[in-house]
């Protein structure tokens, strides 16, 4: 018995993709960076699907995937599983054609999300909050699926949405005026990769992913698909336990290299995008963007395409956004302070103590009558990573210092 080949999108399938999206997705725009390109000596230039019609590229897939159907499967309905950007697009998707479908979300989602997920679908749509993951969501929606003979809508393992997704790819060279060395993308589905394969070969493209849901890069180095035990789903739109079996096949062969970056570095990338550009990108638009450090060396004098994948970001998120980008940066620490249990402690502990830039932004303390010290946790901003040690070694000279935080995870859990 022959082993059946995997399965790669062809030129004429995404063209195909593409005539199907014509007035349905936005052709968004490619925005030369010059603050960027400076930074990183080289021609850095920014594809902004967060300017698309659902604030992200997955209406790509989701319509050329649900306008293929037939009609007694438009008739029946349809089901999805996402954390947020594959719903909009199935949902906006299922208002266009008017068919009925059932989006299964994560509970932690963002309100945003959610509530954008109703704006497009309207009376279309069914909404269904389940787990604490979007492979918990993805499992509950395949059972109810498979039990009311409806058709899932895959957000990346999927032929027809793979296909769709890589209009992106077609749209990109066409708009570029020079030959694109380096796209740094948020790995999917992998079909833009392919169309660059075919198209323009000599371009490298970096997959990005989060460090704490590394599911393609574990399957890259075992050779084959892997489920993850546990991940961070704090990357929501990037952060699945198990790759697709096409999409890994896709990017075994088609990905440069396919890299994790910290979600400190996410966190950092989209205050910095917003803080230089006001350009709203959610965490996993800015892992292309987080991505460009690591590549310093290779990327300078070249023309670099960084994928701003997304821009569905829930405004209530800003502030562990800012906290993990401090962490990451080794601004924000975390301690257990002892204290005398006498009046002028604290006095003495901010004035000899911290430095004249240091500031205190968490403080928790209980007063122990029965006892000579009292402990407290607090959380110390500094100006400079290099303020860390001096800092620490104050407390120790001053008999303050009790334990750091910041590397013991099973403690730090409940702080950040």
């Amino acid at each position: 018995m022959s082993k059946k080949s995997p399965y790669f999108p062809t030129i004429d399938a995404v063209k195909a993709a593409a005539r199907n999206l014509e007035g349905i997705s936005n052709v968004t725009p490619l925005i030369h960076n010059k603050q960027y390109s400076s930074m990183f000596g080289c021609n850095l230039s920014f594809k902004r699907e967060d300017l698309q019609v659902v604030r992200s590229y997955k209406i790509r897939g989701a319509y050329n995937k649900m306008l293929s159907l037939a009609s007694a499967e438009k008739q029946s309905g349809v089901v999805c599983a996402s954390a947020g950007n594959h719903a909009q697009g199935v949902a906006l998707s299922c208002k266009l054609l008017k068919i009925n479908g059932t989006i299964f979300m994560p509970t932690p989602t963002p309100n945003q999300k959610i509530e954008r997920v109703r704006m497009f679908g309207e009376h279309y749509i069914k909404i269904v909050l389940v787990g604490d993951s979007f492979d918990d969501a993805y499992k509950a929606a395949v059972e109810d699926c498979n039990k009311r003979k409806k058709t899932f809508i895959h957000p990346f393992n999927d032929e027809k949405v793979i296909e769709g997704q890589a209009t992106l790819g077609l749209e990109l060279i066409n708009q570029a005026s020079k030959p694109i060395d380096y796209v740094f993308v948020a790995v999917g589905g992998g079909g833009m990769s392919t169309v660059f394969k075919l198209l323009s070969p000599a371009t490298k493209i970096i997959g990005v992913e989060p460090e704490g849901a590394p599911s393609m890069k574990a399957a890259f180095k075992k050779g084959e698909v892997v489920q993850l035990e546990t991940i961070d789903n704090f990357v929501d739109g990037a952060a699945v336990k198990r790759v697709g079996d096409k999409n890994f096949q896709i990017c075994k062969e088609n990905l440069h290299d396919m890299i994790t970056v910290p979600e400190g570095s996410a966190c950092q990338a989209i205050l910095d995008l917003y803080n230089k550009d006001a350009i709203i990108a959610e965490p996993a638009g800015a892992l292309s963007v987080a991505a460009l450090d690591a590549f310093r060396s290779e990327i300078k004098d070249k023309n670099v395409v960084c994928i701003i994948s997304g821009g569905n970001n829930d405004i209530t998120r800003t502030a562990e956004i800012k906290e993990r980008a401090l962490l990451h940066s080794k601004l924000k620490h975390y301690f257990i302070i002892t204290f005398p249990q006498r009046a002028g402690a604290l006095r003495e502990f901010v004035v000899d103590i911290l430095g004249p830039n240091d500031d205190i932004t968490h403080f928790e303390y209980t007063k122990k009558v029965s006892r000579e010290t009292g402990v407290a946790v607090v959380g110390i901003e500094i100006k400079s990573s290099k303020g860390l040690e001096p800092l620490i070694a104050k407390m120790k000279l001053h008999n303050f210092f009790g334990e750091y935080l910041n590397d013991k995870p099973d403690l730090f859990q409940f702080l950040v």
